[in-house]
């Protein structure tokens, strides 16, 4: 349950080339969803500045154009553009949240329809699926399937063995396999740099990436900003801090502390740069300012880049998309498709807080019921935090006022769901409550930036290749835990196990779709998250106990906090194994007996009855990495068969992190 890796701003790619960007704005809903008869009317917010500074009230006085805007917007027009960047959270402007806004309610009207890319004559009542990846030689940039074939009939290599899209997070996949001496380029539709706020990891993620070769000890030191001992998980249905006892001891709620979970705080600026800076020379090669307009692809040839009608397109083996969750080629994957669920998420990073309290970081907590928001649904608003420049280059603890605050709800995209303005208005409303330290927002702090997201998630992730030589990596393929933020840590999980499948599969020229669908395979954890956040989230329409969530998340905290780290850690780092989840229910179950009518009601049966056979899986792959991988794995590595000793190498692959052994808990 890594509820921070990085938190994104849902800016505007140019082109739809940086990484994690937030859906494009077009005349289509984002998603590629039919747009209801009120898409027209998405909302805008605030309307431009007109040539007249002053207006009037409804009593006739007239007020300033500054009494009239939001708070929102005063904030966000108060706080420094400068290190605005294309990836990662690096938009944070007023602009730029009405552009998110714009696409978060087209989004919610769209209306999902059934779209079936073997049906050569679609329906005439959905509107056409837009071509980024095209396969059609009819279709496409010529300038792409020309250089294809030229290139192939001089028998000329291509330009490179795998090109990634987007760089922000693809810069370290690209390391990577530059590493393991592939020709490989990243393409980036801005400057490829990291944005000013920290990402928040911990230093077992950091090490292995050290292990890996992709970072090395001087680029962590150099990074690394911020180290606080630890977060603190708390459930509760008012503010009382500190908390003793259990839920049913208290009556208010339970919390907990853990030692070393994302308690670092790393410069994105700082990594990227080093990363990228070792990468190229390596021989890597980065193409920045290079907005993508499409990929065509040959299974025979290759794939074609199309950098514009200007520039020459790039040939490559293998494509990476690593452009997040709002990437082109996976809205074109999943045309007329809503998202199953959604994690909404709202926060600032702010100077102004109270340096004495100002050590420890909360990784997930709440502090109220249940949020009756009327016609938009009930919301449980949860909470995270982490201090900032604190414990590194020596600033002691207690010595910085500065602190990133985030508050998330998890909802699915219906149209009556509240909108990012209503959320970031709670923000600022409820802020004081949770920091009792601040009481007037706009007074007391310094604020540095505003942060704002929506993140789609999707049932049958990770997402499997719909075109050969095409593989979506990161939060593109929704690799991450439909719990979590995604980004940095997510991927730093995956990157040993991608990489390594990716290089197989190039050495073999095993570049098919049923191939590189072996890299994203089912991973039953992933899919039992699902529970999860439908128990964490309530269904438009559905009444519960305000209560519901705090008593939920506080027992099953309670008994896994005294299960020990062995059990807390992994779960904290969205990592979901067996003898974990198992303990942790039956022990839930005896201590809150009469609750489990209740969450079944709430969850439903036909969900609780698929989330058991992804458990019942988790148990399978489990027993075939203890017992069965150590058995085949030296008959796997004999085989002659290439294509054999892939396929099972990713069968073995799956088994061990699908049912969470890639895990290793350190005393």
């Amino acid at each position: 349950m890594k509820f921070s890796a990085i938190v994104v701003s849902a800016g505007i790619a140019a082109g739809g080339c940086h990484a994690f960007s937030s859906p494009v704005t077009r005349n289509l809903s984002p998603f590629g969803l039919r747009a209801s008869s009120n898409d027209a009317s998405a909302t805008l917010l605030y309307s431009s500045t007109t040539s007249d500074p002053t207006t009037t009230n409804n009593d006739g006085v007239a007020t300033s154009e500054d009494e009239t805007k939001s708070l929102t917007q005063r904030i966000m027009e108060s706080t420094s553009t400068a290190g605005q960047t294309g990836g990662a959270g690096g938009v944070s402007t007023w602009d730029a949240f009405q552009r998110a806004e714009t696409n978060w309610s087209r989004l919610k009207s769209s209306v999902p329809f059934d779209y079936d890319t073997t049906n050569l004559k679609q329906n005439d009542d959905n509107p056409p699926c837009p071509q980024f990846v095209t396969e059609d030689g009819a279709t496409g940039n010529p300038k792409c399937w020309a250089k294809l074939r030229s290139q192939s009939e001089s028998s000329s290599e291509l330009d490179y063995d795998v090109t990634l899209c987007g760089g922000t997070l693809g810069i370290f996949i690209a390391m990577s396999l530059q590493l393991q001496g592939h020709r490989v380029a990243v393409v980036e539709a801005g400057k490829l740099m990291g944005r000013e706020q920290e990402w928040n990891i911990s230093m077992k993620e950091l090490d292995e990436l050290v292990e890996m070769g992709v970072l090395t000890k001087e680029d962590v030191d150099e990074a690394v900003m911020t180290e606080f001992p630890g977060c603190r998980a708390g459930f509760k249905n008012s503010e009382v801090t500190p908390l003793d006892g259990s839920y049913f001891d208290n009556g208010v709620g339970y919390e907990c502390y853990t030692p070393e979970v994302l308690n670092l705080g790393i410069s994105p600026a700082v990594l990227i740069a080093n990363v990228s800076k070792r990468f190229q020379a390596m021989g890597g090669t980065i193409l920045e300012q290079s907005p993508l307009k499409g990929i065509v692809i040959s299974e025979s040839l290759g794939a074609a880049l199309d950098m514009g009608e200007d520039a020459e397109p790039i040939t490559t083996k293998l494509v990476l998309d690593c452009m997040g969750n709002a990437s082109p080629i996976s809205r074109q994957q999943r045309y007329g498709r809503k998202p199953d669920g959604v994690c909404a998420v709202v926060g600032s990073c702010a100077g102004g807080f109270d340096k004495e309290t100002n050590l420890l970081g909360d990784i997930i907590y709440t502090n109220q019921e249940i949020q009756d928001k009327g016609e938009n649904g009930q919301l449980q608003y949860f909470w995270e935090a982490f201090p900032v420049g604190i414990g590194r280059n020596g600033k002691e603890p207690g010595s910085s006022d500065v602190k990133t605050t985030y508050m998330f709800t998890y909802m699915d995209a219906s149209e009556g769901r509240p909108s990012l303005t209503t959320l970031m208005n709670d923000y600022w409303e409820q802020l004081p409550i949770y920091q009792p330290s601040i009481t007037d927002v706009e007074a007391d702090l310094d604020v540095k930036r505003v942060l704002f997201a929506y993140f789609p998630t999707y049932r049958d992730s990770p997402l499997k290749p719909q075109w050969s030589r095409l593989l979506a990596v990161g939060d593109a393929s929704g690799i991450q835990s439909p719990l979590s933020f995604g980004g940095f840590g997510a991927l730093t999980r995956h990157l040993e196990r991608i990489s390594t499948g990716i290089t197989e599969a190039l050495e073999n020229d095993l570049l098919h779709k049923s191939d590189l669908g072996q890299i994203n395979a089912y991973t039953p954890n992933l899919s039992a998250a699902w529970m999860f956040q439908k128990a964490m989230s309530v269904r438009m329409g559905q009444r519960v106990s305000p209560k519901f969530v705090n008593r939920l998340l506080a027992t099953n905290f309670d008994v896994m906090n005294e299960m020990g780290l062995s059990t807390m850690m992994p779960f904290l780092q969205d990592v979901v194994k067996i003898d974990g989840l198992a303990g942790s229910l039956a022990r839930s179950f005896v201590a809150d007996p009469k609750f489990m009518p209740q969450i079944v009601a709430h969850v439903g049966i036909p969900t609780l009855v698929e989330w058991l056979g992804h458990v019942s899986m988790i148990a399978a792959y489990n027993a075939l990495h203890v017992a069965a991988s150590p058995l085949i794995q030296p008959f796997v590595d004999k085989m002659n068969d290439p294509k054999e000793k892939f396929l099972w190498r990713r069968r073995m692959d799956a088994w061990e992190f699908g049912s969470g052994n890639d895990y290793m808990f350190e005393e």
